[in-house]
Order: structure tokens, then sequence, then C-alpha cells
């Protein structure tokens, strides 16, 4: 099973990889900034700093129309809410949330990193453990759905991507929906979170078991969690009807988070009748991103292409 030492060197690896901040020229290639709750934050103290305000960052779809045809002829595209991982402590913002905003584009579609908010580098009793990821990131799929028109993607096409802890959350909107409010006076509150799909690479899946992220689930729950919480948010034994199609890729090599995850998913996907598409590639650490030269790893986003290509009937 996990391999300790190299499992430790990995995970410092990608946590000291979150910790980089995003640079005014990343956020100024075309993105619009946007804060993911106007006004007062759920949970934020009266005088929030940076890091309790969480944001979405939008990446448009590139276009592929004519110079002549106008913002409006085109049709919308899809759109996907950016989950980066980080072990719910930081977020992977570039390999895990700018190039997968950039990969998206080229392909005609549109994006949204969300920064949820995370435990961040102090102890168990500091920063924001759970529900609060979970509540940004279905916020995040309303305010997306919600404001599709102004950036031209359809609401009916919306999905999620996320790796590692961020595969978690993804998994989470996946299974666990925002109460719609209709009688609210924000107009978000009544929109829908349920993503129309959803991609997970080398995703935190499974809690409280022999392979699950010690490390995230700690810094997601605290280190004494009640076993109904642990239960709940093991999103294996979520998987339902309303579980959307979804696309799993891991790596054997992966000490950090077990290819187990994937596998428990992907079996409880095929349990439910979800429909389910899953590659296993025999080679590559954690935290590969869109795989750079890893052999076989390396070909999973062409197989999300394709897939995405089939679940959202682009043409």
């Amino acid at each position: 099973m996990l391999n300790h030492r190299p499992g430790l060197v990995c995970l410092l690896a990608f946590v000291f990889a979150s910790a980089n901040g995003w640079s005014d020229e990343s956020r100024n290639r075309g993105r619009t900034v946007i804060p993911l709750w106007p006004g007062e934050v759920p949970g934020a103290p009266e005088s929030p700093g940076e890091d309790d305000v969480p944001e979405l960052i939008i990446t448009p779809a590139e276009v592929r129309t004519t110079e002549s045809e106008s913002t409006e002829a085109r049709s919308p595209s899809v759109g996907v809410v950016i989950l980066p991982g980080g072990g719910y402590r930081g977020r992977a913002i570039d390999h895990e949330g700018y190039q997968i905003a950039d990969w998206l584009a080229a392909q005609g579609i549109a994006s949204a990193i969300c920064t949820y908010r995370v435990r961040g580098e102090g102890n168990d009793g500091e920063g924001y453990g759970h529900p609060y990821p979970m509540m940004d990131a279905q916020r995040a799929l309303q305010t997306f759905r919600g404001r599709a028109r102004e950036w031209n993607v359809d609401p009916g096409r919306i999905g999620v991507i996320g790796f590692s802890a961020g595969g978690h959350l993804a998994s989470t909107v996946s299974n666990h929906f925002a109460k719609p409010d209709a009688v609210t006076t924000d107009p978000l509150a009544a929109v829908s979170s349920r993503p129309d799909f959803a991609i997970l690479g080398y995703p935190v899946i499974a809690l409280g078991e022999s392979f699950s992220h010690a490390g995230s689930q700690r810094n997601l729950l605290g280190a004494n969690p009640e076993p109904e919480q642990v239960e709940s948010l093991s999103n294996e034994k979520r998987v339902g009807p309303r579980t959307p199609p979804t696309f799993l890729f891991h790596t054997v090599e992966d000490t950090v988070v077990p290819v187990e995850n994937s596998l428990v998913y992907f079996q409880a996907c095929v349990d439910a009748g979800v429909p389910a598409e899953l590659h296993v590639f025999p080679e590559g650490r954690h935290g590969i991103g869109l795989g750079g030269d890893v052999d076989g790893a390396a070909q999973w986003p062409s197989l999300c292409e394709a897939w995405l290509e089939r679940v959202t009937k682009r043409n």
C-alpha cells in the first residue's frame, strides 16, 4: 500500500507548489476575476483578509469563428469549474488551475477557476475546513450557471474538474447539491449546483480507509472528526442516480493518493448506473497535471477531449 517516505516527499512537493500564488501576468491573459461571494462571505470574519475571500477566475473559450461574426452570433460554449488540488491546505493554482484553463480554452471551452477556501498553513483550529470548501465550490457552479449568458456559456453544459484534494471536492459537489432557495433575495441561491459532468484527476475519494489521504482528511475535517462526517464525505458511498457522468484518471505509481481511490469511485458509478470512464496508467507521480512527458499518462488530455465531445455533444 503506501510507501511513506516517497509519499511524504511527493506530498511536500505538491504542498510547496500549491503555496505559489498567481502572477499579475497570469491574471491578465484575457481572464476576468470576480468575487465568489459579493458582499458578506459566509463564515468569514468581520474584517476579512485575502485568504477569506474566494474568487472565480474566468477564462473565455478561444474563438472558433471568423472575425466577421459577432460575439452574439457565436454558439454558447461548454463551461467547466476548475478545482485545483493542494491537500485542502493550499491550491496548486498553476499546473492544476491556469494550465487546465488554457487547455480547455484551446478546445473552445470556457472555465472558472475557484479559489475555494482551505485550511492554510496554520494548525487544525485555523483556516477553513468543511463545509466551506464545499459551499464555495457549489457557489462557483451556481455562479457560472446563473451568469452563463455573460460569458457565452451554455447553462445546461457546465461541469467540474478537480485534481487530488480538488478531485475530492469535485466528487463532493457531484453528490452533495446546494438546496435551491426560491425565496432568497440572492438570485444565484436558486440556481442548481449540480454539475452536468465531472472530471477527476488522481482524486482523493475515500475517507477513513487504509488508502485514504490522511492529510486531506485532517485538513478538511480536523484531527478527530465525527464518524458520520467521515462517512458522508467518503464520496464513493454517496454515488447515486443524480451523480453526473464522470471521467477519471490515475497512475499506479501514485504513492500519495493511491489508485484505489479512483477504483472505488468508478465501481460505485458502475453499480449505480452512472456513465463513467476510467484510465489507469502504470507510470507517473502524484500531481502530474496535464501529464507532461510521462509515458501513457500524457494521453489523458486527448482521451478526455474525446470523452467531452461525447458527453456534451459538441460539434
